[in-house]
């Protein structure tokens, strides 16, 4: 019973980032906007997160942080994409190549050629809320004794679910994104909503990459991140761009690093070999992603340029 605990435990714990990511990655792309650049934006949201909560040792306000290092890149690509009509994907595999060189060489300036941030105190991590709540060591003080984070994250999944199906703006984005030409018509600005809906997409990846830096562990390191964001973007396919599912997707992903983790303690009386444990998730995604690719409709716009005035 410990061990399936720890498991629980261990994917609720790496599954947060990925469900703040998702969600970013469901309010871009149901506004009509390709975002593939969600791993750079998580790297960044990740960099930005564990040097902030070095220096000023508040976790709460280099979350933020993070989250904000997140919205920059996602502005830059709205400006390309909206205001330019740039290829949505060329958009974001740029925005990939450029936050990590951005990150690396910041660290380097500001930690003596590093290209790790110094290790954050444990009080200076995300807090746990439940700590002490129940018997050290008891199946649920391994399960819920979790960081802030992974309840923050499940209760966004809520909170994106009512902002996108029950607020005027949500109703927006799902219009602009399924035809920008009638929203037009109806005086809603498209160039506006995909706007915010792209920044909102990168201040939630950024946070993904914040609680990555700033809970699951604690530094930034240029490995710290390794195709999670694309992993995230599997989500949102799995999901049909739909906030509870792309959670469900999360959870499962998550629950395959657990997996990697479990089977990778040196005191099971088997030894798996370390390259096919870092396999196990990417090898998760690939398949649910030729399971259910075919099943997922997309928004109808999504990937296609507007010019004010067309239909």
């Amino acid at each position: 019973m410990d061990q399936i605990a720890l498991i629980i435990s261990t994917t609720l714990m790496y599954s947060t980032p990925l469900i703040f990511t998702a969600l970013g990655g469901v309010f871009s792309e149901k506004s009509g906007i390709v975002n593939i650049g969600l791993e750079g934006m998580m790297v960044m949201g990740a960099f930005a997160g564990a040097a902030s909560g070095y220096f000023l040792g508040n976790p709460w306000l280099a979350f933020m942080i993070g989250g904000l290092a997140g919205g920059l890149f996602a502005l830059i690509h709205a400006i390309a994409t909206v205001s330019f009509n740039a290829d949505h994907t060329i958009s974001g595999v740029a925005i990939n190549l450029l936050a990590p060189g951005v990150a690396l060489f910041v660290s380097k300036m500001m930690f003596d050629g590093a290209t790790m941030t110094p290790t954050i105190p444990m009080e200076n991590k995300i807090p746990r809320p439940l700590n002490g709540l129940f018997p050290a060591g008891s199946v649920l003080d391994t399960i819920f004794n979790s960081y802030a984070t992974v309840y923050l994250a499940f209760i966004l999944v809520l909170v994106v679910w009512y902002v996108l199906y029950k607020t005027k703006f949500g109703l927006r984005v799902t219009a602009v994104g399924e035809h920008p030409g009638a929203a037009d018509t109806l005086g809603i600005s498209v160039t506006r909503v995909r706007y915010a809906a792209v920044i909102i997409s990168g201040i939630l990846a950024g946070l993904g990459g914040a609680s990555m830096s700033l809970a699951v562990v604690s530094s930034f390191r240029p490995t710290l991140i390794s195709g999670q964001g694309y992993i995230a973007m599997a989500a949102v396919i799995f999901s049909k761009w739909r906030p509870q599912w792309a959670m469900v997707a999360c959870l499962l992903f998550g629950f395959s690093t657990a997996l990697t983790v479990f089977f990778g303690n040196p005191e099971l009386p088997f030894v798996v070999n370390e390259n096919l444990l870092s396999m196990i998730p990417y090898i998760v995604t690939l398949i649910v992603l030729v399971l259910f690719v075919k099943s997922s409709k997309a928004p109808s716009a999504l990937g296609n340029p507007y010019k004010k005035g067309e239909r």
